[in-house]
């Protein structure tokens, strides 16, 4: 409350400010009111007012619960008893939010998801789009048999296929939590049995990024776009290791070029073998 200099117009009497009303202390008149909340829009869930947030999380498919669910969070003040009683209702609250083995599957892989796609640096688009995939697989009883970690990576991928993300099994495999077999047959059962919307990888999304990659010139990057186009019109990259046929065509544009580069270095790149390189780069000079 706050005193205004204003006088009352009934008694002259101080008139105060009483949340949106302006009203008499002495004789209680109200003197106007404003409708209006002038404090402030947003809400400090923590202790301090660091936090600020206009409003809850937003809805995300990468969590089980769709992010609806409620936490206890944590206090510094409190002491003792009611410290300990609080750390127990959080633990059975957590319990609680997990009611059977499929809502603990789901977490687990969702976690998985979200730290792979966080550590491939790919987009929120992606992580969604791949957790509803695995939701997919699961509700087709895909998972039998088959590991989590595999699931997890093999939907990344798929969404990365499906989305024109040029991203190798390797690379899915380096960041994840399964290795190469594990991840080609959940992505397997996933194309055969869900029917995904892929279709052979082009070459030419991958020689960006390998030549940021080796530190190239852009007149490199240029000539090997044209090099995958080239080979396609002759037929070489049907049957190949499109992240291969990338590498051989930086490789023999970097040598036209005249910038140092060897095969050794493109394959470490492209995550191929340098009998894979040269393969392609054989059949280009051809």
């Amino acid at each position: 409350m706050s005193a205004t200099t204003a006088g009352c117009p009934e008694c002259d009497g101080s008139l105060r400010k009483d949340g949106c009303e302006t009203v008499c202390s002495h004789c209680g008149l109200v003197v106007s009111e404003d409708a209006i909340d002038r404090g402030p829009e947003w809400r400090s869930f923590e202790d301090d007012d660091t936090e600020r947030a206009r409003t809850g999380a937003p809805l995300t498919r990468s969590r089980h619960d769709r992010g609806l669910s409620t936490e206890i969070g944590r206090s510094t003040r409190l002491k003792g008893r009611k410290r300990r009683q609080f750390a127990r209702l959080r633990r059975e609250h957590r319990r609680a939010q997990v009611s059977s083995k499929r809502e603990r599957n789901q977490i687990y892989a969702f976690t998985e998801i979200r730290r792979v796609v966080g550590s491939l640096g790919l987009s929120k688009n992606i992580r969604d789009r791949a957790c509803v995939l695995f939701e997919s697989a699961q509700n087709a009883d895909l998972l039998q048999g088959r590991s989590l970690e595999g699931f997890a990576a093999a939907t990344v991928y798929a969404t990365c296929r499906t989305e024109g993300v040029a991203r190798t099994v390797e690379e899915l495999c380096r960041a994840a939590r399964a290795d190469p077999s594990e991840l080609r047959a959940a992505y397997d059962a996933l194309n055969r049995d869900l029917g995904l919307p892929t279709g052979p990888i082009d070459p030419r999304e991958y020689v960006p990024r390998f030549a940021t990659a080796l530190d190239l010139p852009d007149p490199v990057r240029t000539r090997a776009e044209r090099l995958v186009d080239e080979a396609r019109e002759r037929g070489i990259v049907g049957g190949r290791n499109p992240a291969g046929v990338a590498a051989a065509c930086l490789y023999t544009a970097a040598r036209e070029r005249g910038v140092e580069l060897t095969q050794a270095e493109a394959a470490d790149a492209a995550d191929v073998t340098p009998v894979t390189l040269r393969g392609t780069y054989t059949d280009l000079q051809e």
